[in-house]
């Protein structure tokens, strides 16, 4: 097979499989994208030319970029390698790769005397407690997580969380504004 024809036939099964994990039909997806059903089908199939004039809107109703289509490349590493970075009572290992557009952190938490400022940024952050316990601080809430339990909230909440009764690991999960303010904070 050609380097086309395979990249074709790439194209073809990503187009499939994300329409179909997203739950849509050829029918949703059509009207998404101005695109006859019939078109798509026949894209999908093999049975239509694979061309910029169709990818463009297909990747669009999909709510994907057209590098996530096109990329062809598979020198990725499916195992990622975490270093531990350090910062005032704080281990962080990246669990997601530096280009991910989701980034997973593994975080130790040492406990401090002093609260953390509370911070607020776009989007939405997902925890969950491995071990110790957790004061998530929610505005005028403050709410404990115990090891084995979650939170997710949204983080134009004012929100910050520490340790409590020794330290405590967690695995976060959040956007790239999620990233600088958790990550990059230390540094303002």
């Amino acid at each position: 097979m050609s380097a086309q024809v395979d990249l074709e036939h790439l194209v073809r099964t990503r187009l499939r499989s994300l329409r179909t994990t997203l739950g849509l039909s050829l029918d949703d997806l059509a009207a998404r994208t101005n695109l006859s059903p019939s078109t798509i089908s026949r894209i999908e199939t093999g049975k239509r030319a694979v061309s910029l004039d169709v990818l463009v809107p297909l990747a669009a109703g999909l709510q994907v970029g057209l590098d996530a289509l096109l990329d062809a490349s598979d020198n990725h590493d499916v195992v990622i390698r975490p270093t531990p970075s350090q910062a005032e009572g704080r281990t962080t290992w990246a669990l997601s790769r530096p280009d991910s557009a989701t980034v997973a952190l593994k975080t130790r938490l040492e406990p401090t005397a002093t609260r953390p400022q509370q911070r607020v940024h776009p989007g939405h952050d997902w925890l969950f407690v491995l071990s110790g316990r957790l004061l998530l601080l929610l505005g005028e809430r403050e709410i404990i997580v115990e090891a084995g339990e979650a939170a997710e909230f949204a983080t134009m909440t004012p929100h910050a969380f520490i340790a409590v009764d020794g330290p405590a690991e967690l695995l976060m999960i959040f956007d790239r504004d999620g990233q600088r303010a958790h990550v990059h904070h230390d540094k303002e």
